[in-house]
């Protein structure tokens, strides 16, 4: 069997390209990859407490390229026998001298590995039924120095419990070695050490140690990203991009952008690839595991900013999120949002069960195909948006959106829309308080448009119910979520920074004023990592391509080695051939040097693969 590996190595300046194919014939999937080395022990994060919610063929740069790994010295060619995945690197904090209490866990940032020189941060996260809002957390550094005045609040989308403690050791000068640093919690009379290990400056990969902050205007927009990157390598690109969503959303609106947009690429995946605060965060990497296309994750965050802008404070969730996706013309990416919607409702008597394989016509006098029965009734989401399930809820929000601007207009729509403010003594809306957004919604519907939530809803869905159910979207609403799912469990598991209720999203006008890269360069990139995450990006770009077999068989994979990890296997990728093929490539890969960004195993591979 022949594979046709192809590597890219970017030129210095990230703008010439260049390409060799390599042609090795090797019998891989023939032999159950017996001339790889075996699976070694992966090692999961310290736990933290989650919010409820043919031939192969791989694209790889050299190790010196956009994401650093750790420094990897070349595997020998063992027996075929799978052992273990190797653990993170040992400068993640160990067990702490005094134990700290069973309901408070401690993340350290930047992730994945601690070097001489970093500025570091905490968060001290309380989990369990713990009344802690508003205790004072106290730090003592390494040098005796007390650290007071941070306390637990609530933090991110989720609204997790913890202390935040940003940038509050400052490790420049500090020789590599072993440190400790003391947490109290003085109202509760309780202390305890984190033993933390600082790794050697010099041992920062490619691109960090040369690393720096850059700044590239247009009319539109003040674009930040780092050098080095695949940001910095497309800069050029990515800056007229944004230009045109830029324009395109305030034809939209009609309307002109007050001020530039402060626009900020992320060298690495943070929740679904994008965030609009005080400025719009883009995920944008070579290996970016969530998928999504950046012209419409711009789009869609361009969207919230200027509507934003055009104010109403008590704007819900549930629309300010649909009138994005229904604007953008989609979530992720382009889509008929009413047509989606239909397969989230119940499924109608007599209808025919599909899977990825399955084309069923819904033509008069032909079997019709089941829907999913996925549907969240209105109420519940408009109290608990970010908490629902994250594409059923935006895809039902985009729907609802567009049937409301078919019947009443946009210019309606805007008014109701910004016309929202909570009932008077109920809960704020789009905060998860119960009620209270939809109370709001209530009363700005009956004054607008004369009809009440339970009646708009009722309405809604006859509008989906006549839509007629195709086989084909169907397939796609079902792998969306579940590809989404998958992405969201993989950063519980092993990327929780990325994680979107909890997201490290650090002030970046102080990262740059600061000149701090780490928060956003590093992240876990252990040969496990690796191996799900280009499992990942395969099955988002075959499903981006209509490709459900496929999709649906890399997602299996991938599920079967978390399975493995969440049972506390030392050998997760043993669980699956395709996984541990998977696992495999990248081993070798990056013992060679390379850095892998996108593995593909063709289909007769695949089912090679699956057979065994």
């Amino acid at each position: 069997m022949v594979f046709n590996w192809e590597f890219l190595a970017p030129c210095y300046n990230f703008r010439m390209r260049r390409s060799w194919i390599f042609l090795i014939a090797v019998f891989l999937l023939l032999t159950g990859c017996s001339g790889f080395s075996p699976e070694p022990t992966i090692t999961r994060p310290a736990a933290t407490p989650t919010d409820p919610a043919p031939g192969v063929t791989a694209t790889s740069i050299p190790a010196r390229t956009a994401t650093p790994v750790p420094v990897l010295s070349p595997t020998p060619l063992p027996s075929s026998t799978p052992t273990a995945l190797p653990a993170a690197p040992a400068a993640s904090p160990t067990e702490p001298d005094i134990t700290r209490p069973d309901s408070i866990s401690v993340s350290f940032h930047p992730d994945h590995a601690l070097y001489s020189g970093d500025q570091v941060s905490l968060e001290v996260i309380a989990f369990g039924d713990q009344d802690l809002e508003g205790q004072e957390i106290q730090l003592e550094l390494p040098d005796g120095t007390l650290v007071e005045g941070s306390k637990f609040g609530r933090y991110g989308i989720g609204g997790r419990l913890q202390a935040t403690l940003t940038w509050v050791w400052d490790t420049t000068g500090l020789p590599s070695g072993d440190y400790v640093l003391t947490l109290s919690m003085p109202a509760d009379g309780v202390s305890w050490s984190e033993t933390v290990s600082l790794l050697p400056q010099g041992d920062l990969g490619f691109p960090e140690p040369d690393a720096r902050w850059e700044t590239i205007e247009s009319d539109c927009c003040v674009v930040n990203y780092i050098t080095g990157t695949a940001a910095g390598r497309d800069i050029e690109e990515l800056l007229a991009s944004a230009e045109r969503q830029a324009r395109r959303v305030e034809d939209l609106f009609a309307v002109d952008l007050q001020e530039q947009l402060q626009l900020t690429l992320l060298p690495r995946v943070m929740g679904h690839g994008g965030f609009a605060g005080s400025e719009v965060s883009i995920s944008y990497l070579d290996r970016n595991y969530a998928g999504g296309q950046v012209d419409f994750v711009l789009g869609h965050e361009f969207i919230h900013k200027l509507d934003g802008q055009l104010g109403g404070e008590g704007r819900p969730s549930i629309f300010i999120e649909g009138l994005a996706v229904y604007l953008n013309g989609g979530h992720f990416k382009p889509e008929p949002l009413v047509a989606r919607a239909a397969a989230l409702l119940p499924p109608a008597d007599g209808c025919l069960e599909i899977d990825a394989a399955a084309e069923v016509a819904s033509s008069a006098g032909q079997a019709v195909p089941c829907a999913l029965d996925w549907y969240i009734p209105l109420q519940q989401l408009s109290e608990d948006f970010y908490l629902s399930q994250h594409e059923i809820g935006y895809l039902q929000a985009g729907a609802l959106v567009q049937y409301m601007v078919e019947r009443w207009g946009l210019e309606a729509f805007q008014a109701f829309y910004r016309d929202i403010e909570p009932e008077s003594g109920a809960p704020d809306p789009g905060n998860g308080d119960q009620n209270g957004p939809a109370l709001a919604i209530d009363r700005a519907l009956r004054e607008h448009f004369e009809v009440t939530f339970s009646e708009l809803e009722a309405q809604f869905l006859d509008y989906l119910e006549s839509e007629p159910l195709d086989a084909s979207w169907v397939n796609d609403v079902r792998l969306t979520v579940e590809f989404y799912d998958s992405v969201r469990r993989y950063q519980q598991l092993l990327d929780p920074s990325a994680y979107f209720l909890t997201a490290w999203l650090v002030d970046g006008g102080q990262m740059r004023e600061r000149g701090i890269v780490a928060d956003f360069l590093r992240h876990p990139s252990s040969p496990g990592n690796i191996a799900l995450e280009t499992m990942l990006v395969t099955a988002g770009e075959a499903l981006q391509a209509g490709d459900f077999q496929e999709s649906e068989a890399v997602l299996e994979a991938a599920s079967r080695v978390m399975d493995a990890l969440t049972g506390g296997s030392g050998k997760p990728f043993s669980a699956h051939p395709l996984a541990l093929d998977y696992y495999r490539v990248v081993e070798t890969l990056l013992a060679a040097g390379y850095q892998p960004q996108k593995i593909r195993i063709g289909i007769r591979a695949l089912k090679s693969s699956l057979a065994r």
